[in-house]
């Protein structure tokens, strides 16, 4: 059992395993710590196999670079701001 937030470390080795798995047609396990941004372009990844393009698998190291230095938290913020300010 694991407490706390996975390491840096820990999230790379779960991205490049889980990477590996969804081109081998495998899915997305759960609990590896990635957010849902980077488990959709993984999934997406899995749903083209076995033609993955370079362009999804590019998308999914975007998408894990941006929950490493915190644009997918952010974006997720704005965006739960805006349906918020939306309801009034």
């Amino acid at each position: 059992m694991r407490f706390g937030h996975p390491s840096t470390e820990q999230l790379r080795l779960n991205f490049d395993s889980v990477l590996e798995q969804v081109l081998s047609g495998r899915g997305v396990r759960t609990e590896t710590g990635l957010d849902p941004k980077t488990e959709n372009a993984l999934w997406q990844i899995r749903y083209a196999y076995p033609n993955a393009s370079e362009d999804l698998i590019e998308a999914a190291r975007r998408a894990f670079a941006g929950q490493l230095d915190g644009t997918n938290a952010e974006e997720w913020r704005a965006e739960m701001d805006r349906r918020i300010a939306e309801r009034g």
